[in-house]
């Protein structure tokens, strides 16, 4: 649907503007599809970046450091992310031995499967495939990147 037709607005000053205001429209809307698939595992966004990280580095644990910088949401903070997620049982965090002020999170069989439950990605694939094609999938991916400069 249009972007005009979403917001009911049709005042934009330039096609910047609108591009801009496209993006944070998209933005939130994609976010509130992702919350309503994680929100049936009880996990946030930023819980499922660090799930989804922690599985890359499977069977080898990860550092806070390591989560932060490859997190998507730069701005958490990420050592009460892990916390949560020990809670939950989802990781696990130990000293580790080599250097004892770091310290060693590992995702655990029921973070594993927690993710592997998670259909988020298969919905928005589906999504975009119904939506876009594979080139223009494409051209967004380089116009995104392009748009971050």
């Amino acid at each position: 649907m249009d972007l005009e037709k979403e917001i009911f607005s049709t005042k934009f000053v330039n096609s910047y503007q609108k591009a801009s205001v496209n993006v944070i429209f998209t933005y939130n809307w994609l976010n509130n599809l992702i919350k309503s698939e994680l929100d049936k595992y009880n996990i946030t966004n930023q819980q499922f970046n660090i799930l989804r990280i922690l599985r890359g580095q499977y069977p080898h644990p990860a550092t806070v450091n390591i989560l932060k910088e490859r997190m998507l949401d730069k701005m958490c903070d990420a050592s009460r992310i892990v916390d949560r997620l020990v809670q939950k049982e989802l990781v696990t965090r130990t000293i580790n031995k080599k250097d004892r002020r770091a310290v060693d999170i590992l995702i655990t069989e029921k973070g594993l499967e927690v993710l592997d439950g998670i259909q988020m990605e298969d919905a928005m694939i589906d999504n975009l495939k119904n939506n876009i094609s594979e080139e223009e999938a494409k051209m967004l991916s380089n116009l995104l990147d392009k748009f971050r400069g």
